[in-house]
């Protein structure tokens, strides 16, 4: 139980308690490795003392003890005594979970956007930090190597140390330069959790939730097209989680769900957002991918789906954004609007490189080459598809399809 406790504790409150210390620290390395030994001593002291009524606080509270320990130890500098005194000046804050508020998060999302460090680790260091993904589920994202993933963290944050970069919110002037990095961080995070499609891991189901509160405050701390744009694709997104299952379990795909399962409010909120985005007359990549959601959703009141505008859709978000996903994408509503064979043909003009690991392109080519009739190689796609797919439900989907064949 007491085990438990600690996990419940660690998934609810990681990235929270992370940002509140750093933000204080200024050293996000030192703030983890003090929490990191916070839990250690949670799972010491909760069986013989009970369970604190407040285990976020109560892990504050040692994580602190743990910073001023580890500065009063470090050699007399600078830096040793800010932190003391830093974290001192807070020791008599109230520690309860009211005090750690999602502004901190989104304090330390902005410092880790700073034009200091790398940005092509900007959003997997935000993703560890702040949200509390481990190092293999990033890296899995960004197809990339655990132990590389793992490299690069490190030294990102060596070098947030040793650049002294200041944790606090931007200027107002700065905070647009550091908006996209934050965009795409809340963006992969809310993608962690909707890649879950099962729901199997807690941290990652409360992730949708996570950053979908955190696109709020954003928008609300800076009312740009594209944090709205974000927003309202997320929403949009949620609002069919429930009928990406059918009763059994079974995955559903989007074009065989059952309207009447999508969330009516989220919708229509999420048509607010956009619509107010739009009227900037700045279309971005959140604000198109938002775009083609919307049309999607437009089945719950029409009972079909304007492909030709997903298609146009696509082309804009190609222009602004290249990316295999959007390209599939593309592909998939060519198919639907304009044949099978079109479809193929964008799939065929991809990469061999880019394509060999991403399960949606044989997933769709599979499908595509057995509309086709071409069973032999559609045999062997729904193969590749199935042996890249990580969810157990989406795997049994593939098989049964590839099994009609």
């Amino acid at each position: 139980m007491t085990h438990g406790a600690a996990e419940q504790a660690a998934r609810n409150s990681y990235g929270r308690l992370v940002a509140y210390l750093a933000a204080r620290s200024r050293d996000v390395a030192a703030a983890e490795d003090a929490l990191g030994d916070a839990f250690v001593a949670a799972l010491e002291a909760w069986p013989r003392s009970g369970i604190p009524d407040k285990p976020d606080a109560w892990l504050l509270a040692a994580a602190r003890r743990r910073l001023i320990d580890a500065a009063r130890h470090a050699r007399v500098t600078a830096e040793a005594t800010d932190v003391v005194r830093i974290v001192l000046e807070r020791a008599d804050e109230p520690e309860s979970s009211d005090t750690i508020f999602p502004d901190e998060r989104l304090k330390l999302l902005f410092v880790c956007a700073h034009r200091s460090i790398d940005e092509a680790i900007r959003t997997p260091l935000m993703l560890q930090t702040v949200l509390g993904l481990d190092a293999a589920t990033i890296a899995s994202a960004f197809l990339l190597a655990p132990a590389t993933m793992g490299q690069r963290l490190v030294r990102a944050k060596a070098k947030i140390r040793s650049a002294g970069i200041r944790f606090e919110i931007p200027e107002p002037r700065e905070l647009p330069a550091r908006l996209e990095a934050v965009l795409d961080a809340i963006y992969a995070a809310y993608g962690s959790s909707w890649d879950d499609v099962a729901g199997a891991d807690p941290r990652r189901r409360e992730l949708a939730e996570e950053a979908i509160s955190l696109g709020r405050l954003v928008l609300r701390l800076l009312p740009e097209p594209e944090a709205g744009g974000l927003l309202a694709l997320m929403l949009h997104c949620e609002a069919r989680r429930s009928a990406r299952r059918d009763a059994a379990g079974g995955y559903v795909p989007l074009s065989r769900q059952d309207v009447a399962q999508w969330s009516r409010p989220m919708i229509d909120e999420a048509e607010q957002v956009l619509a107010a985005a739009s009227e900037a007359g700045k279309p971005g990549r959140f604000q198109l991918e938002a775009a083609i959601q919307s049309v999607h959703a437009q089945r719950a009141m029409t009972g079909h789906t304007d492909w030709e505008a997903i298609t146009l859709l696509y082309e804009g978000l190609i222009r602004l954004a290249p990316t295999i996903g959007a390209r599939v994408g593309q592909a998939a509503a060519l198919a639907e609007a304009r044949g099978a064979d079109a479809g193929l043909a964008t799939l065929d003009g991809l990469a061999s490189d880019a394509v060999e690991t991403y399960q949606p392109y044989w997933a769709l080519k599979a499908h595509l080459l057995s509309r086709l009739g071409r069973v032999v190689e559609a045999t062997d796609a729904y193969a590749r598809a199935i042996g890249l797919s990580e969810d157990a439900a989406v795997r049994d989907f593939l098989v049964s399809r590839s099994s009609a064949l």
